[in-house]
């Protein structure tokens, strides 16, 4: 046996009645769709549930796999303490899990529970499912911070386990999409919602599970969603099959978006080998990008490579352009990897004897001193991707209304306290987010009085 079918579904308390009290039948195709998908997994007699979601326990480096022998959940925390789902868990599924994981130095197991009782990510497909079935175990995986390889590699061990332990299996992805949708929504209006979720829906009711995997990191971001990397494991526990997807519904009309897609398993096809694929994908853009550095971002790479891997500051190379050895420059170097911040350290003003002096040092800084993250390893070097700002000199200003988020930096100052903010950051749309970023890493209170700066930047990737 294997994974015999999976289902995206999204999460909205609202959507039951005990909860909505009326609102629901706003979302009335959502709830339709949701039931027969609900229906025709039901049907199809799995004999255990794998639900991952994103409400489950999550870290940064690990996915959690709840442990024991069951667990029970309600919605006392949107006022329907009466509606309550109690399942058992396939205890043999979650050891054979955890071990297949630790064989395969996935970071994933048991270990880091906080809170054994289902979240609402859970509760709310289950409880649709058990309006069609009883008879199934369930497996809950909570997401993390790793990468879409990561949360793929999970999802082919799922299938492993599947098949090693002859167990039919349901697959639910469990996740909304983008959560900025609308301006009196709950979470405000941005461009990137609408665009995430028409892409998004578009991959799954397509069975394109390669675009979701190679999501732009900044378009999810800002779109803020929620289910994307239930949908890489998803797409990993389909690795090499063949696969007939069904979109069945969308909506947004609350500025948060639910999609419902049905995916069943038809078969092997070879040239579904997306985990593969990606990998090759993502090296050869890596060996693109490093061979299209810049001479500032090359001689960032060269010192904090050289640094962590022999303790010692590199030499500047020789025939350096003059940009770089006769200038004097403020400049930060920031570090990225899978699309995500890694370190971040700079000056504003020139501490150094050139520019190149202060990339050089830097870059060091920023791989092993920002105190956000732990010191860069060796085995992560070929997988980040540097930048380098070049500061511009600083300029007091009378009034925010003096700043684009776009054009300018900003420094915010009250007395020897000072915080800084790069320009044209994802996430960062107004000038009030701009301000407010930089008081709080400033330490400084909103209430405070403070000297505003603004600076330009020329950015090197």
């Amino acid at each position: 046996m294997s994974i015999v079918a999976a289902v995206v579904v999204p999460h909205p308390p609202l959507i039951l009645p005990e909860v909505g009290h009326g609102e629901e039948k706003g979302i009335q195709r959502t709830i339709d769709a949701y039931r027969t998908v609900m229906e025709r997994a039901a049907a199809l007699k799995p004999d255990t549930v794998v639900v991952t979601s994103p409400h489950s326990i999550m870290y940064a480096d690990y996915f959690h796999i709840s442990p024991g022998s069951g667990a029970k959940g309600n919605f006392a925390q949107f006022r329907a303490p009466q509606v309550e789902v109690q399942v058992d868990y396939d205890e043999e599924f979650v050891k054979a899990l955890a071990q297949r994981c630790q064989e395969s130095f996935l970071a994933a197991g048991t270990l880091g529970e906080k809170n054994p009782a289902l979240d609402h990510g859970s509760l709310i497909p289950l409880r649709f499912l058990q309006e069609h079935s009883l008879d199934f175990k369930v497996v809950r995986i909570g997401l993390s911070g790793l990468p879409a390889r990561d949360h793929y590699a999970l999802g082919q061990h799922i299938e492993e386990v599947s098949e090693s332990l002859g167990r039919r299996v349901l697959l639910i992805a469990s996740g909304d999409l983008s959560h900025k949708l609308k301006e009196d929504g709950p979470y405000g209006f941005a461009e990137e919602g609408p665009k995430f979720d028409k892409l998004t829906m578009q991959a799954l009711g397509s069975g394109d599970f390669l675009s979701l995997l190679e999501m732009d990191p900044d378009l999810a971001e800002g779109a803020a969603e929620c289910g994307l990397r239930s949908f890489w494991i998803m797409a990993g526990a389909m690795d090499c099959k063949g696969v007939k997807t069904e979109a069945l519904s969308y909506e947004g009309p609350f500025g948060v978006g639910y999609g419902v897609v049905w995916v069943q398993s038809v078969g092997s096809d070879a040239s579904r080998n997306l985990g593969a694929q990606l990998e090759d994908r993502h090296r050869k853009r890596m060996e693109e990008r490093k061979a299209g550095e810049d001479a500032l971002v090359r001689l960032a790479r060269l010192s904090l490579e050289t640094f962590v891997r022999t303790r010692g500051y590199a030499k500047l190379p020789e025939n350096l352009p003059k940009e770089l050895t006769d200038r004097k420059a403020g400049a930060f170097v920031s570090l990225k990897k899978d699309g995500r911040l890694r370190g971040c350290i700079g000056t504003i003003l020139p501490t150094q004897s050139s520019l190149a002096e202060e990339i050089l040092q830097n870059a060091v800084s920023a791989g092993l001193h920002d105190t956000r993250f732990s010191p860069v390893q060796p085995s992560e070097l070929p997988e980040l991707v540097y930048s380098v700002d070049v500061l511009g000199e600083p300029e007091p200003i009378d009034s925010p209304k003096e700043l684009d988020v776009h054009r300018y930096g900003v420094i915010v100052q009250c007395g020897n306290r000072r915080g800084l903010l790069l320009p044209d950051l994802a996430g960062v749309d107004t000038i009030e987010q701009q301000i407010d970023i930089a008081r709080k890493k400033g330490n400084i209170r909103p209430d405070e009085k403070v000297q505003l700066w603004r600076f330009e930047v020329v950015r090197h990737h």
